[in-house]
């Protein structure tokens, strides 16, 4: 590690030189506390006896080589402050950590594991061009066992891939996965940055699990949170008893979740984040990295009225930039809801360097034009219009994740408007107006079968569910226009492009339809969707041939028209909350 780069914040490599690391016969440890008094380090080796870490390179930073260490013993740190006391914490640059209620750090040998996805490394892309279907899951509560517990990130290979496969997404992004002490936290609040979660295994085993997806022609995105951090003692707050990784002042050292928050003016804090998310993406060949709140680094406590932190957006430049040149082909995407400019042009071009920006806009028009009863969306109509007024200011994914389905917000398909058998329908006509709109998909686990109850991180989706015919039919559904995503080109080979999209129907306020073109290189679609609670009649003036790829109102999916119905752009018939994708011949 370059100590001028740690220290002014371009470094991307600490986690190789800081934490414990596998050397001769045992292990080193490099702890950096600048403020501690001194720091001594206990494990299974010690007897959990302290044993004294020296002061190296310029005082700031302890080491200490201990030749009986071995793979899967315990450590703690415990740090000294200048006043006398301790506080026993564990290596936050550690590869592995025990499940709570417990802390100790675990002694991993990052470098055991040989991956097999040369093939896969060699030909990955940020998918601007190519389609991009994420299933969003967190994996303690996609399956579990019968006794409810966690299947092991192998386990879950053996089982998540085949199901991803079938159902048509290409890529998987998991919710976080560095230690946490909380369940419900989700993981968004860490103690270890740098530890994949005890509770479905360790660092091999998830290694594993990325490598068969890759084998699998899966790609892997994992939720990096690299705003805030677990107010737990023995984690990084207070950690050489002083602030040295948080603000001081809690005005803007408290988030809003209660946990504390990045101090990213800090060259030191910088250099940790930035060789966290190397490390992710390097180590355990994550092909991507999802940025939670990106807001709350861009503006202070995240409130535009309070202005911009520019040494937060510096941040993420400088992380992005060198995110890109180390990892080529990743794929880097930003929750942020802000308006702040050009989130996903290259830092070089004075953006951000993001490849993705989540369209926030288009969930919540989209879902609240749902929600509302069908008497009123002739006022709404044009929620559904706006989004493409912004859309090409940004490289846009359109978000239907965990935030939706969760906290009284309802489910996706629970937030239809009307009763039971009228919310399949409208969520088919939904999810087929999201598939033929510009931009990037992602969808949370449980949507694809229409869940109704909202996710709870404490148990398995509702598979059962799957014995009634309306859910069961609904999948159908999503597998089949997954797959149609995946292979029609006019879906996103010009998804950012001007040339990829048209509206052939946007003012047709009162009967609630729209009639949308996408075209690429090789192919024209067109989608048309009535969103009334009426059937009607519409014709598409100019198209002589053509073969329907998809219609809402199948039977299969439990509607009322057959799939060998031939189709009459000139005369079509539209039934109540319906839609129709045509290629046009």
């Amino acid at each position: 590690m370059d100590f001028y780069s740690f220290y002014t914040g371009t470094s991307f490599d600490a986690y190789e030189y800081l934490g414990a690391h596998r050397q001769g016969d045992g292990y080193i440890f490099r702890v950096f506390a600048p403020s501690a008094q001194r720091v001594a380090l206990l494990g299974d080796f010690t007897d959990w006896q302290e044993w004294e870490m020296q002061r190296v390179n310029d005082g700031n930073f302890f080491e200490l080589y201990i030749q009986n260490a071995s793979e899967g013993m315990k450590y703690l740190h415990r740090i000294y402050n200048r006043q006398g006391g301790y506080t026993d914490h564990c290596d936050i640059y550690g590869f592995g950590m025990e499940l709570r209620p417990g802390f100790k750090s675990v002694l991993r040998d990052l470098y055991a594991y040989r991956f097999n996805d040369e093939k896969w490394l060699g030909g990955r892309t940020d998918c601007k061009n190519k389609p991009l279907n994420i299933y969003e899951v967190h994996m303690g509560s996609w399956r579990r066992k019968e006794d409810n517990s966690w299947y092991s990130y192998s386990e879950l290979a053996d089982i998540l891939i085949p199901y991803v496969k079938e159902m048509g997404y290409n890529y998987i992004e998991f919710m976080p996965l560095s230690e946490h002490p909380c369940d419900e936290s989700w993981g968004y609040q860490n103690t270890g940055f740098f530890s994949p979660t005890s509770r479905y295994g360790e660092a091999a085993q998830l290694m594993e699990l990325i490598d068969k997806c890759h084998q699998n022609g899966v790609g892997v995105i994992m939720d990096f949170v690299p705003v805030h951090f677990a107010v737990d003692s023995y984690g990084i707050g207070n950690y050489d008893g002083t602030a040295l990784y948080e603000y001081p002042h809690s005005d803007v050292g408290v988030s809003e979740w209660g946990s504390s928050n990045f101090m990213h003016s800090r060259g030191e804090i910088r250099s940790f984040l930035q060789s966290c998310a190397h490390y992710w993406l390097k180590e355990f060949h994550f092909d991507g990295i999802r940025m939670d709140a990106i807001s709350r680094i861009l503006y202070w406590q995240g409130e535009e009225r309070r202005g911009v932190n520019g040494r937060g957006a510096e941040f993420i430049k400088v992380m992005n930039k060198g995110l890109k040149e180390r990892i080529p082909g990743c794929i880097l995407i930003a929750e942020d809801s802000t308006n702040y400019p050009n989130v996903t042009k290259s830092v070089d071009s004075g953006g951000l360097g993001f490849d993705y920006k989540w369209d926030m806009g288009f969930m919540n028009d989209t879902l609240n034009y749902f929600r509302t009863a069908p008497e009123y969306r002739t006022k709404d109509y044009h929620k559904l219009t706006f989004s493409m007024m912004y859309y090409y200011g940004e490289n846009y994914l359109l978000p239907f994740s965990h935030d939706e389905n969760v906290h009284g917000k309802a489910t996706v398909l629970q937030k239809m408007n009307g009763q039971y058998d009228d919310k399949f329908p409208q969520a088919r006509a939904l999810y087929l107006y999201m598939y033929t709109h510009p931009g990037k998909k992602l969808n949370f686990m449980g949507g694809e079968m229409g869940q109704l109850r909202e996710w709870d991180e404490s148990r398995e989706q509702d598979w059962d569910i799957l014995k009634y015919p309306l859910h069961d039919s609904f999948r159908e559904f999503m597998k089949l226009l997954n797959k149609l995503y995946l292979s029609h080109s006019a879906l996103y080979e010009r998804d950012h492009e001007e040339s990829g999209f048209r509206w052939i129907d946007c003012n047709n306020t009162e009967n609630c339809i729209y009639a949308i073109e996408r075209k690429s290189g090789s192919e024209t679609l067109v989608g048309v969707f009535n969103f009334s609670d009426t059937e009607k009649k519409y014709a598409l003036s100019g198209i002589s041939d053509a073969k329907v790829l998809i219609n809402t109102d199948w039977d299969i999916f439990s509607g009322g028209s057959s799939r060998d119905e031939k189709i009459d752009t000139e005369n079509m018939l539209l039934p109540k909350y319906s839609g129709i994708l045509i290629q046009i011949l």
